[in-house]
């Protein structure tokens, strides 16, 4: 089954860190550009991190940098988001998208991921 699965997701204080994965399964991760993206209740989407087929490219949100690291493991075709320093704000539903023809942030997805739940509570 051709997919893309987040986990990591969950309950953390102020301050404190999440690691998130994404796991492609049925397709190559490294064939495709990945991006993070997070939607808060009320707001629209928001893309926070991506990553470029060749790993050679990294980009991040002005919200994200300095404390979100994106990497990827293309022996486990995941790729994650680890997320330092969480403050309340960026409680949002968390997904990855992967993009066969963009440079890094993903335009048009051909898969997308159904997302995980990241509470961040003061």
């Amino acid at each position: 089954q051709v997919q893309l699965v987040e986990s990591g997701g969950g309950l953390v204080q102020s301050g404190g860190s999440l690691r998130l994965s994404c796991a492609a399964s049925g397709f190559t991760l490294d064939e495709y550009a990945i991006g993070w993206f997070r939607q808060a209740p009320g707001k629209g989407r928001e893309g926070v991190s991506c990553i470029s087929k060749s790993g050679g490219e990294i980009n991040y949100a002005a919200s994200a940098k300095g404390r979100f690291t994106m990497s990827r493991d293309s022996a486990k075709n995941t790729v994650y988001l680890q997320m330092d320093s969480l403050k309340p704000e960026d409680t949002a539903v968390y997904s990855c998208a992967a993009d066969r023809t963009s440079s890094c942030w993903p335009r048009r997805a051909n898969y997308l991921g159904q997302g995980t739940q990241v509470t961040v509570s003061s």
